[in-house]
């Protein structure tokens, strides 16, 4: 497994929210790369590098899952099932970063090991700096696990 600690895979199927959440990352200035993919099946070919994300140099792992609940196909809790599942993946952080306050969802994503739960507040500037201070955090103060190869 390769694994590239200062990225961000951001799993949102909102073109909008996409762009919001890169630029408020880009902002924080402590990611090297963001990919963006807006499906939770195509989020999975690329951890599992499978199909067009097999090259394991090209597609390394992130050091940060960012995970939207709703999700066309596979949705993020089904998403974060699969990968917390898994012995190697299980070790990456994973956000679920959501409009959804619903206490299911939260209580769902707690019960399948996200490591944390943020809701997208409505105003920009709230939210770009809920997204400064979860990059300040993952990125820098956040001892990461050390992957296996």
């Amino acid at each position: 497994m390769i694994y590239e600690p200062s990225s961000i895979l951001l799993v949102e199927d909102e073109r909008a929210h996409a762009e919001l959440t890169k630029r408020a990352i880009r902002k924080a200035g402590n990611v090297n790369r963001i990919i963006v993919i807006d499906n939770g099946e195509e989020a999975l070919d690329y951890l599992f590098n499978r199909g067009d994300y097999a090259d394991k140099h090209k597609y390394p792992q992130p050091g940060l899952i960012l995970l939207d609940i709703k999700l066309p196909g596979r949705d993020g809790i089904e998403v974060l099932k699969l990968i917390k599942e898994d012995q190697k993946l299980r070790k990456i952080p994973v956000v679920m970063l959501t409009t959804s306050d619903r206490e299911e969802d939260i209580a769902q994503s707690y019960c399948h090991y996200a490591n944390s739960y943020l809701t997208k507040p409505v105003n920009f500037k709230a939210f770009e700096e809920k997204i400064r201070q979860l990059d300040v955090y993952w990125m820098l103060i956040n001892e990461p696990s050390v992957l296996e190869k």
